[in-house]
């Protein structure tokens, strides 16, 4: 066999093998529709009902612009934000609805810790991350966009 075959064959071969693995990552990556699926983190360290209002809607406009099965949101909520995810939130009902249309709301426990605030006092439907910020960079670091209303 000469040397152009013997190439030509090892390229073949190295082609077949690659192929499942590039398949599987290209999957990895579509949504429920077969689009891109997309991934954005929003950051609430405010405790003002309009800015959690605002990172309400941009999370809801997102999920109609590109589909709800398309995106997956996070909304990370941190030091003075943390206010708004208490049991008597004014946006509690908004923060309920959003969980229940797929966003992630996560309350830090560091700042929870600091306010001296339990899961009780928590609003029910909201998740627990050790700490927002790490949170936040892990996600950026993940290749999911940020956002701060």
């Amino acid at each position: 066999m000469n040397r152009r075959m013997l190439l030509q064959v090892g390229m073949v071969g190295a082609a077949a093998l690659s192929a499942p693995f590039l398949i599987a990552t290209h999957a990895q990556g579509a949504g429920a529709t077969g689009q891109k699926r997309h991934k954005i983190v929003i950051q609430v360290s405010d405790n003002d009902p309009a800015k959690w209002n605002l990172a309400l809607n941009n999370a809801k406009n997102v999920q109609d612009d590109v589909g709800a099965a398309n995106v997956d949101i996070a909304i990370v909520a941190y030091g003075p934000g943390i206010g708004m995810l208490k049991m008597d939130s004014p946006t509690g009902a908004r923060v309920a609805d959003a969980t229940k249309a797929n966003v992630r709301v996560v309350a830090c426990e560091n700042t929870m810790r600091g306010q001296k605030l339990g899961k009780d006092d928590m609003l029910p439907t909201i998740a627990y991350v050790p700490a927002g910020v790490t949170e936040i960079m892990k996600k950026q670091q993940d290749g999911w966009a940020y956002l701060r209303p």
